[in-house]
């Protein structure tokens, strides 16, 4: 089934053509969805309902709950059409509060394409409209749900603009699904990283906090399987149970982000043709995102430190319009990380270039940093020793080792930290930082419509400077953080020639002032 879309135009007659155009309503099938979401959205209120119902013997309650999901279910379908005019696409939502979502197809970035195990039973798929701004769930262009035969047709139509409004660095993307290159896909060996991560407990939390709500914990802490384990605590000990108590927790939460991820990324393909990167993965939830090579600005490598000690990374892409970076390339092998990052930038040049350090004073405001906080505990401690309070020894020692940490901490984001400007055509800077959380961030000097150099009090005591390089792509924002206040400009005029010199004028004009 194909989704007739008029070609883009602009002007009074293509505003005037569109006024006239039918409305279209979402497909039936979708009569069979929506119960079921609402459904899982109102679940907690259903249970109040059937709880109520079996303690009064009279089971309507339940009945009525029911009956009301339902029937939400059944008007957001009725009251929910959409239109694609040559001008805009627009969607009208809404039962008691009527809402009007308007699009100009000119600012159309993205068109994502998602399907639960449900719709692609039933055949539907969802389709996500983005315009590079950072939208809210409940706010974006939500097509919820389309024929899945006419997607990929929608999706190559959505993604082409008007002549007139083309911008040179945002050719129109060719129909999908491409037909090219495949650069990446799936392996399951590569679930082993899925455990380094805060996946698993970000899963944990929250069920376990739920469950607590609904006095789960009483129930578990009277179990037979907890008074077991707390009789054989007590025989082995306070240390024995935490660090068993430790074990069974990192267990559970591997287990967790194991399972997220491979329901997440299973499947993964990424597809070159040439004009566009298609990205594909998903178990039960399939998704599918279309890049334009033409708004590729570069990318991002994130190594957090567990995953970095076990040679492993993430690949991001950095797009014009789209303030969020897309994940190319999930927790995976530094093999795989290189080889996905060297086909996305052209060469392996602006990810293996050597990066300069910043110098003794970066380092020492690194350890400034790090260790002033356990300097200050220690001096607390001394303070309250010296007044007469009983200071036990593993205080001491729980300082020593912080101490230790932290020293070790300041001096692997030291190492973490540096830059360098690749003078190729066109130049890229390269710019890395962090430790938990280190990001390698290449980005075209092409792209970058803006200077800052700030410096905070601290900063100026120590002869440093931020440097931030601003852009339409990705997160809008990259730094250089804490490079020697001198080198600051001469950074811009070398990423950018007659950058720094306009900001040399503008500072000698100042002086003679």
């Amino acid at each position: 089934m194909t989704i007739s879309v008029p070609p883009p135009e602009q002007g009074a007659a293509a505003q005037a053509h569109e006024e006239v155009l039918p409305w279209r309503r979402l497909d039936r099938r979708m009569l069979l969805v929506h119960p079921v979401h609402e459904a899982v959205r109102l679940a907690p209120a259903l249970l109040a309902a059937v709880l109520l119902g079996s303690r009064s013997d009279n089971h309507v309650w339940g009945l009525l709950g029911l009956a009301v999901v339902v029937g939400l279910a059944i008007a957001r379908w009725f009251t929910t059409t959409y239109r694609i005019g040559p001008v805009h696409i627009e969607l009208r939502t809404g039962l008691f509060q009527r809402k009007l979502l308007s699009v100009p197809r000119s600012r159309i970035r993205s068109v994502d394409v998602e399907s639960t195990l449900l719709h692609r039973a039933l055949g539907l798929a969802v389709v996500h409209v983005g315009t590079g701004r950072q939208e809210r769930k409940d706010t974006g262009f939500r097509l919820n749900a389309l024929d899945a035969r006419g997607v990929p047709q929608l999706r190559a139509a959505l993604l082409r603009t008007a002549p007139a409004e083309t911008a040179p660095d945002e050719a129109p993307v060719r129909p999908a699904p491409p037909v090219g290159i495949e650069i990446a896909h799936f392996s399951p060996g590569w679930v082993r990283y899925a455990p380094l991560s805060l996946t698993g407990l970000a899963i944990v939390a929250p069920v376990a906090g739920l469950l607590a709500q609904y006095g789960a914990v009483e129930w578990v802490a009277e179990s037979g399987a907890v008074t077991g384990g707390v009789h054989a605590a007590e025989r082995l000990g306070v240390l024995v149970a935490v660090v068993i108590g430790i074990a069974l927790l990192l267990a559970l939460t591997s287990a967790a982000a194991c399972a997220s991820y491979l329901l997440r990324w299973g499947g993964l393909r990424v597809v070159d043709d040439g004009a566009t990167l298609h990205c594909e993965s998903g178990v039960l939830t399939t998704r599918a995102v279309t890049l334009d090579r033409n708004r590729l600005r570069g990318a991002t490598v994130a190594e957090p430190l567990l995953l970095r000690a076990v040679g492993g990374g993430e690949v991001e892409a950095i797009m014009t319009g789209s303030r969020r970076q897309q994940k190319v390339l999930p927790q995976s092998p530094r093999g795989e990380v290189d080889r996905v990052m060297n086909h996305l930038l052209g060469s392996a040049a602006q990810y293996s270039v050597g990066l300069r350090t910043h110098g003794p004073a970066a380092a020492r405001r690194r350890v400034t940093r790090a260790v002033l906080p356990v300097l200050l505990g220690a001096l607390g401690l001394a303070i309250a020793q010296l007044a007469g309070a009983p200071i036990p020894w593993p205080a001491w020692l729980a300082v020593a080792v912080l101490a230790t940490a932290a020293l070790a901490l300041a001096w692997d984001r030291y190492r973490g930290l540096g830059h360098a400007v690749l003078e190729t055509e066109p130049n890229w800077l390269i710019t890395r930082s962090g430790s938990l959380d280190r990001e390698r961030h290449c980005i075209e000097a092409d792209g970058i419509v803006g200077w800052t150099v700030r410096q905070s009090f601290f900063q100026r005591r120590a002869g440093l400077a931020t440097v931030s390089a601003a852009t339409a792509a990705g997160a809008g924002r990259y730094d250089v953080a804490d490079l020697p206040a001198g080198q600051a400009w001469d950074l811009v005029e070398q990423a950018q020639p007659g950058a720094g010199d306009r900001w040399a004028v503008h500072s000698a004009r100042t002086m003679v002032e």
